[in-house]
């Protein structure tokens, strides 16, 4: 007679062990890796450093984007970007809404790119190739929260 015992399956809906916010540059919010979870319906199976890696990642897109924005804020005498006048929408800014918007659409495409069989079903497990649209939806989606921010329209068309 033989005992095989099999380990419980992740609970991907239990809430995770806290996790720190990751710390930003002090113009830009923190995040709230808990909320970015929420907002892009990141499941528990991405460790807590997997997904502070593709936080951090995001991070850094945006910031290419915002640094001449930021600047100016600045220079404005704004100290945050909660400090800068913006429309309130449920009790909140929403420059500040769009950042953390863009923050977790551009942290879910990275965490699809790199690990493609986390957002699939199990029928969809070889099926890695309908996940490339999604990818590209979410980083369009968070181009546009930034270039809102930025006051940019989100398409220029030329005439040839």
């Amino acid at each position: 007679m033989s005992f095989v015992t099999i380990p419980p399956a992740a609970d991907v809906d239990a809430p995770p062990a806290q996790e720190p916010p990751v710390i930003n540059d002090g113009f830009f919010p923190d995040v709230d890796p808990a909320g970015i979870r929420d907002a892009a319906r990141i499941t528990n199976t991405i460790t807590p450093g997997r997904l502070r890696a593709a936080i951090l990642g995001a991070i850094m897109a945006i910031e290419i984007d915002m640094r001449a924005y930021a600047a100016a804020q600045i220079a404005a005498g704004h100290a945050s970007l909660a400090a800068v006048p913006a429309t309130q929408l449920d009790g909140r800014s929403v420059q500040l809404i769009r950042y953390e918007r863009a923050v977790a659409l551009y942290a879910k495409a990275e965490l699809i790119a790199r690990m493609p069989d986390f957002d699939t079903t199990g029928a969809g497990d070889n099926r890695a190739d309908e996940t490339t649209p999604t990818i590209g939806e979410l980083r369009r989606d968070a181009m546009h929260a930034v270039r809102d921010m930025l006051g940019k329209t989100r398409t220029t068309v030329d005439l040839i």
